[in-house]
């Protein structure tokens, strides 16, 4: 029994690494195909993309990037896990930047006080605009994939509204930037200079912080089990003793005060302003980024350096000649291959333990037999 289970597992960790390889090496071969078709030379693209993708102020862009996207496939995977699809992350995280950096812009107080206020303003905020959807799937049985994109829409409308000058937003000199009062400088987060290079964020800390905190409460709590037993199968979950109600709507707040930290990163490290060219769409990124990581935190964060690798690079290639539409291909087929490598994978792997477990019962049923027949 025992070279049947250390057979079982070495069969798990060939499995769980021919799932990436297999889904790498079918992206490279699309992309390399639709790059082909455009006229291009898929390997001279390749080449020029890890080239300047190693380049130290590549590496700095990358990591920055990654601490947004991070962020965002750690929202996105606390509702996968509860088998919910917060569509809503994107406007969740806009409310929150937006909220904080008016608190942050309102107050002058030292930063030890002041960006932990903003922060927890930004959970708060998100948790709450995700709660209104938690709340409507409990009471009402809203879908949250419908009631998220509504919230998405109106959460542009209520920022569109009070960032208007007059009221919480202010015009630049030139009159053509709309944004909130400043942040003073001692509520900056604190940068890494490396020179040539760029600075790095240290929001970053706090992005593995939260990585961390999501292993361990999905993974070595009894909330967290609670959690993903609702995700796996409702009805068994409330036989066992669990509030299905109560883990749905608690779990979309969780997911919405994660989402709250999506912007922190740029608005404390970067623009330290809410202005109408904030970045928009990144609650989409981190759906895909979830699917990439398979809501592991590990793989999430794997997930969040390629697709910052991918931005970085190929919007150098457009510079290079490419067609600008290359990036989302790339991207696309990327998150296509990752999820139907990982599907085939795992219908293969079941097959395979379910012929071992039935050989082994055969052949333990035969000695059975042979034993009696002897006795």
């Amino acid at each position: 029994m025992k070279k049947f289970t250390a057979r079982i597992d070495k069969e798990r960790l060939i499995l769980a690494l021919a799932a990436p390889v297999l889904a790498v090496v079918a992206a490279l071969v699309v992309t390399a195909l639709v790059i082909l078709a455009t006229g291009k030379d898929p390997f001279a693209a390749f080449s020029d993309m890890l080239s300047y993708g190693s380049a130290s102020d590549s590496q700095i862009y990358i990591l920055n990037k990654a601490t947004t996207y991070y962020l965002a496939g750690i929202a996105v995977a606390i509702g996968f896990r509860m088998n919910l699809f917060n569509i809503g992350v994107d406007g969740q995280y806009r409310m929150a930047a937006f909220f904080a950096a008016v608190v942050g812009g309102a107050l002058s107080l030292p930063g030890i006080v002041q960006i932990p206020l903003m922060i927890a303003t930004a959970m708060l905020v998100g948790a709450m605009w995700a709660g209104i959807a938690g709340i409507l799937k409990v009471t009402r049985g809203v879908s949250e994939v419908i009631s998220t994109i509504m919230l998405n829409a109106i959460a542009t409308a209520v920022i569109g509204y009070l960032m208007q000058p007059g009221r919480l937003g202010q015009l630049d000199d030139a009159g053509t930037l709309v944004s909130t009062k400043p942040l003073p400088k001692s509520s900056w987060f604190f940068s890494i200079d490396t020179g040539p290079a760029g600075v790095l964020w240290g929001f970053f800390v706090i992005a593995a912080l939260a990585g961390l905190a999501y292993w361990f409460v999905l993974g070595r709590t009894r909330f967290g089990f609670d959690l993903r037993a609702v995700g796996q199968s409702e009805s068994a979950a409330s036989a066992s003793g669990v509030s299905v109600k109560k883990m749905i709507a608690t779990s979309m707040i969780i997911s919405g005060a994660m989402a709250g930290l999506i912007g922190m990163p740029t608005l404390l490290n970067d623009s330290h302003m809410y202005s109408n060219d904030f970045p928009l769409g990144i609650g989409f990124t981190g759906i895909a980024i979830a699917l990439l990581g398979r809501n592991h935190p590990v793989g999430i964060a794997l997930g969040a350096l390629l697709w910052g690798f991918l931005e970085r690079t190929t919007n150098h290639l457009e510079f290079m000649g490419y067609d600008k539409e290359i990036l989302g291909v790339i991207q696309g087929v990327i998150v296509l291959c990752v999820v139907i490598a990982y599907e085939v994978v795992r219908r293969y792997g079941l097959k395979r333990q379910q012929q071992r477990v039935g050989a082994e019962l055969a052949a333990q049923a035969a000695r059975s037999i042979k034993k009696e027949v002897t006795a």
